[in-house]
Order: C-alpha cells, then sequence, then structure tokens
C-alpha cells in the first residue's frame, strides 16, 4: 500500500510539473501580444487558458511580468487602448483592486502615473464603481 502511494504522488507530481511548464510555454508571448494591441489574439490565448487549464485572466495574472510590470499596466503604458480594456472587463473587481507587487493597485498606479484619463483608465474606473 506504501508504495502505491508514493507511486500515486510521484505521478501527480509529475502531472502538476507539466500542466505548470505547459500554461508557462502559453503565456510566453503574452507580452508581445498586449504590447502590439492584439486583441483577437489575446482572445485566442486566455480562451485556451481556459479551456486548457481551466484558468481565468485573474488567475495567471499576478505570475506575469512584462518589464517588471502587470499586463494592465504594461497595456497602458504602450498605449494598447483595446487589449487593456478587454482584460479590465475579464478581471474580477477584486482582482483588479488588489494591490500589486509594489502595494500599488492598478488605479493608484494609473493615478501616479497619468494613465488615469487614458481609455483602459476610464474603462478601470467604471468597473471598478
Amino acid at each position: 500500500m506504501r508504495i502505491l502511494s508514493t507511486a500515486v504522488l510521484s505521478c501527480a507530481l509529475v502531472i502538476s510539473h507539466a500542466a505548470v511548464a505547459d500554461i508557462n510555454e502559453d503565456l510566453q508571448n503574452i507580452c508581445t501580444i498586449v504590447k502590439n494591441n492584439d486583441k483577437g489574439e489575446i482572445r485566442k490565448k486566455l480562451k485556451k487558458i481556459k479551456d486548457e487549464y481551466r484558468f481565468r485572466l485573474g488567475d495567471v495574472y499576478d505570475g506575469v511580468a512584462c518589464d517588471g510590470k502587470s499586463l494592465i499596466r504594461w497595456a497602458m503604458e504602450n498605449g494598447a487602448n483595446d487589449v487593456g480594456a478587454f482584460m479590465v472587463k475579464q478581471m474580477s473587481k477584486s482582482d483588479l483592486s488588489k494591490p500589486e507587487a509594489d502595494g500599488l493597485t492598478i488605479q493608484q498606479w494609473a493615478e501616479a502615473n497619468g494613465h488615469i484619463g487614458s481609455e483602459i483608465g476610464q474603462e478601470l474606473i467604471a468597473r471598478l464603481n
């Protein structure tokens, strides 16, 4: 029985490691997609992640950084209004309200960096209210 438990645990670890490797591969070029404001491609990418891994954008958002910035901040900095507004709509209010690595929420960061007036910033305010 002990051998069987060890074998099952080992298989579970291999499967979960493989899933993490696969999702990392699927997320690999997401920064380029956001920077290029390619809404069609971001939709495809997020649909694949949802269908294959059962993750939503909010589940993977904290683990993705583009030049040290979160995806929505990256979209704001690059004027990727279509993609940024789309991502805001896809995330829950609680995910959008959480402080990021620097302790600021997306809204606080956008206000401090002059992005709150952008299309993405306005979509963010509308979503949070």
